[in-house]
């Protein structure tokens, strides 16, 4: 598995990075609203909304809600981020209640009643903000393409810190303490910290080639540690799901990875953070 999960990382980082640095705002927009409303599409599926005619008028209305936050958003000038901005709040609002959510793991977890409502709910404020803050940092200058790239990389640098660690030292600092036993059990306080500090380090190398001032770099760390610390809510909030649904992962799309939902879940959470972070700490 380990195997598998490397190769296609392999694959896949280039493709990303390469979008990323190369891609101006507006495409790299177009193309992030494909993968999020694709994760969303998954997302439907761990609400357990299996008719198809039902999920694909939740996906226009979700890609409605985008385009009309475009449209919104110009200005005679060309575009303001007013709305974006707005939307990011919301997201990290709503990603403090997904925390209180994980602390009760009964809620709308029976689907006879108005759990998929909720979780529908859960899903819009999860992409759309995301998107959102992705497109802040994007267009934002200087070197918006580089920042953004940052923040991925924090969350992937976390990802993969806090499995590599999880696996080797798992159990053996904190007493085989689990991080949520009855969410994910195979998460552990080493695969946290291992997340942090991966995460951190990750995130002060790629801010100084965006171009931060060694100044900043306390005020990168802290949004750094943030960001790490919601990707890990995020997680968690995407296996309370699957554990609802009764499935080990959203898809089969990568190899070694599950769905592609599967891959994002951190990144949904994480993105708004780092964007509202550094836009208020200024760098």
């Amino acid at each position: 598995m380990t195997r598998t999960r490397l190769l296609a990382a392999l694959v896949m980082a280039p493709l990303a990075i390469a979008a990323i640095l190369l891609l101006p705002t507006p495409w790299m927009m177009a193309l992030a609203a494909v993968l999020f409303l694709a994760g969303l599409w998954e997302w439907f599926d761990l609400a357990e909304i299996e008719d198809t005619l039902a999920r694909t008028v939740l996906l226009v209305a979700n890609l409605a809600l985008m385009v009309a936050i475009v449209w919104a958003s110009r200005a005679s000038n060309g575009y303001t981020m007013v709305l974006f901005q707005l939307a990011v709040v919301a997201g990290v609002v709503w990603w403090l209640l997904a925390l209180i959510w994980l602390g009760r793991y009964e809620f709308a977890s029976d689907h006879a009643t108005h759990a998929r409502v909720f979780k529908l709910a859960a899903g819009a404020l999860s992409v759309i903000p995301a998107w959102c803050a992705l497109a802040w940092i994007h267009v934002a200058e200087p070197n918006g393409h580089r920042w953004l790239l940052t923040a991925l990389a924090i969350v992937w640098a976390a990802d993969s810190g806090a499995y590599f660690a999880g696996r080797k030292l798992g159990g053996r600092i904190f007493g085989g303490r689990k991080l949520a036993p009855r969410i994910s059990p195979n998460k552990t306080f080493e695969g946290l910290a291992g997340g942090v500090v991966a995460g951190v380090v990750v995130g002060i190398v790629f801010a100084l080639i965006a171009g931060a001032a060694p100044a900043q770099l306390p005020a990168v760390a802290l949004v750094a540690l943030a960001a790490v610390l919601f990707s890990v809510v995020g997680d968690l909030f995407e296996s309370l799901l699957k554990r609802h649904a009764g499935v080990k992962d959203s898809g089969h799309l990568i190899p070694g990875h599950g769905g592609l939902l599967d891959r994002l879940d951190g990144v949904l959470a994480a993105l708004p953070v780092f964007a509202l972070g550094k836009a208020v700490l200024g760098f």
